[in-house]
């Protein structure tokens, strides 16, 4: 799942301010305001500086030190107006609220891949064939299939789903009437 810069803001906040003290909180905001300024100045540069191969596209980082930055102004604004001397992320309604709409989407996501990952499974020990009949035979099936109101690939279907093997390998099928 990818989440947005200012998901991953949020989160990042939550756990790096948990048990912060205000003072530390206003230096983090101020570090963040410079390093949000730093890479915007990188993107309007003609020639960017040389980049390790750690570091993520310029645009990227840009989008993620002013999502963080705003965050980190969020928690001090709400330590200053609630006069918390240490931020505790259990306390503050709205980064709460985010956590747990992120754990939400998370495992949603998680049941969605599994969900997927499970059709995937099924669908691998399904067989699709393509079936070419001579015509008498091909009459045959349509005109039992017209009878029971269904298409010819389902009166197969239907056969395929009653197919005995015995011991020697022989195949049979016991008389069946196509059904809805």
């Amino acid at each position: 799942m990818n989440w947005s810069s200012e998901d991953v803001a949020r989160d990042v906040v939550r756990r790096q301010g948990a048990g912060m003290p205000a003072a530390r909180v206003v230096e983090v905001v101020a570090q963040a305001a410079v390093r949000e300024r730093e890479t915007a100045e990188e993107l309007r540069s003609p020639r960017p500086a040389e980049r390790g191969l750690l570091v993520s596209d310029p645009e990227e980082l840009a989008e993620a030190w002013a999502a963080r930055h705003v965050e980190w102004r969020r928690v001090q604004e709400l330590m200053e107006a609630s006069g918390w001397a240490v931020y505790e992320p259990e306390r503050d309604g709205v980064g709460s609220a985010w956590a747990a709409d992120r754990v939400a989407r998370r495992e949603q996501a998680l049941a969605s891949h599994a969900a997927h990952q499970e059709r995937r499974r099924e669908a691998a020990d399904e067989v699709r064939t393509e079936v070419w009949l001579a015509a008498g035979p091909g009459r045959l099936l349509r005109q039992a299939a017209a009878r029971a109101g269904l298409t010819p690939q389902e009166v197969l279907a239907q056969l395929a789903a009653r197919l005995v093997v015995d011991e020697d390998g022989a195949v049979s099928v016991a008389p069946f009437l196509p059904s809805r």
